[in-house]
């Protein structure tokens, strides 16, 4: 079976975790990594991270010029990087590569520059690339539509330096029409990477759907698993929750 050629941005600390689990992964040939400074230049990020093999050579954002994806073809980026990397594999859509965003905010201009990419490749954008958290996103949305009166209250949990709202509690609060003013608790302790809880108060029964990241390689799990699903795909846009949403409606329940 011919292998997936991947090329990556990001390499800190999130970003070796998704790249170290692509190495890992047989289907796929990570062929290199693209960091914002120029460290550890034309190393291999397969070596850096423990591995006894050549893979993921390590380029800087300034190596990427107008021939960079002629001379370096992928079929996948994946984007763990800035908000302002898209820039820089703008021009990989032009070569039909397709592309993988995991960024979890952008800028205005930045975010309409991805969006305006689906005219010409494949874009899986999904913040929160994690299998758990999007199961929980459309797990809570049929849950609201069997219970449409229960009382319900969002809880997420991060590290201490963590300062912003969730943006993943802000979708969840979105998802199910609830005021993320109002309904979204946060906390903050020690060296927690993520949890959301969503509380359904119900007569005389209390249901808790709960998601918890123990270690960011999940990130990488599940852009393996958009990866796999993307390869195939006609250009547009995609999500997570969108591919876990159809796994529901094609799914043959035996009671």
């Amino acid at each position: 079976m011919k292998k997936v050629a991947v090329g990556m941005f990001g390499f800190g600390r999130t970003g070796k975790l998704v790249v170290n689990e692509f190495i890992k992964d047989p289907i796929f040939d990570v062929k290199w990594v693209v960091r914002r400074t120029k460290n550890e230049h034309h190393k291999y990020a397969s070596r850096l991270l423990g591995h006894e093999k050549d893979e993921g050579e390590i380029f800087s954002r300034n190596d990427i010029g107008e021939d960079f994806y002629k001379k370096n073809p992928v079929d996948i980026i994946v984007d763990f990087a800035g908000t302002h990397a898209v820039r820089s594999y703008k021009a990989a859509a032009d070569e039909g590569i397709k592309l993988i965003s995991a960024v979890s905010k952008y800028d205005t201009d930045d975010y309409e520059m991805l969006m305006a990419l689906k005219r010409k490749t494949a874009v899986l954008y999904s913040p929160n690339i994690t299998l758990g958290i999007n199961f929980l996103l459309i797990a809570s949305q049929l849950l609201r539509k069997i219970a449409p009166h229960a009382d319900i209250e969002i809880i997420e949990e991060h590290f201490r330096e963590k300062e912003e709202i969730s943006g993943t509690a802000k979708k969840i609060a979105k998802a199910l029409s609830l005021d993320e003013t109002k309904k979204i608790n946060s906390i903050r302790v020690g060296g927690v990477v993520g949890r959301h809880e969503i509380v359904f108060g119900l007569p005389n029964q209390t249901i808790r759907l709960v998601h918890e990241s123990i270690n960011r390689s999940a990130f990488g799990q599940g852009a393996i698993f958009a990866a796999k699903w993307l390869i195939g795909k006609p250009k547009g846009l995609y999500s997570m929750e969108q591919i876990i949403s159809r796994i529901f409606a094609e799914a043959n329940y035996v009671y």
